[in-house]
């Protein structure tokens, strides 16, 4: 964790102190819930190892899943957690889990206590908001083969790691359609290859 802040080059050693020292270690087993929908969001989670899927309810009832999030990144249901009111979102642990987790209330806390958190929040949300924007206009403008070789461009790790059914949820598309865009990706690339 200490580390991982450290990256940013914003924050001190006696506030990365005090920040560690405010987290809680927590684990959560697989298919356990860091949030639920209709409740309030009070905490923010360094995931230390480990992989989430954050899904939603579609009107007719289905999952639709729209992020996941790996080992060495914040979590939140983050609209819930600002405006305090309850979340419509569901974040599932996709294997056991081990987190850090900081109140909101010391983070306020933190925020009071010098400007370099402001920064150092408005950062985070900042690289957030950049990746759910990329992620919005690629969803509504790509094809699901563009958005399937996107991530095995940019995120393996997401292929190698995910099931199929939260992957084909996350692209918008059927299982099925995803299993033909697999198959002629690879099929392209053999021939790549074998030229």
């Amino acid at each position: 964790m200490k580390k991982y802040l450290q990256t940013f080059d914003i924050l001190t050693d006696q506030e990365i102190d005090l920040f560690v020292s405010k987290v809680r270690n927590k684990k959560l087993k697989k298919d356990a819930f860091f949030i639920k929908e209709n409740r309030i969001s009070k905490e923010v989670a360094f995931v230390v190892s480990g992989l989430f899927r954050s899904f939603y309810y579609s009107s007719s009832e289905e999952e639709v899943t729209y992020c996941f999030t790996f080992s060495n990144s914040f979590v939140s249901a983050y609209s819930s957690f600002l405006s305090q009111k309850k979340t419509i979102e569901n974040i599932q642990a996709l294997t056991d889990i081990e987190l850090l987790t900081i109140s909101r209330e010391d983070i306020l806390i933190l925020e009071k206590s010098s400007t370099n958190w402001l920064r150092f929040f408005k950062l985070i949300t900042e690289q957030e908001y950049i990746k759910m924007e990329k992620r919005v206009f690629l969803l509504q403008k790509e094809s699901a083969e563009k958005k399937y070789k996107d991530l095995l461009i940019n995120q393996p790790e997401y292929l190698q790691s995910i099931p199929l059914h939260f992957l084909s949820s996350y692209l918008g598309i059927t299982q099925r359609h995803l299993s033909r865009i697999r198959k002629t990706i690879t099929n392209e690339t053999n021939v790549l290859f074998k030229k």
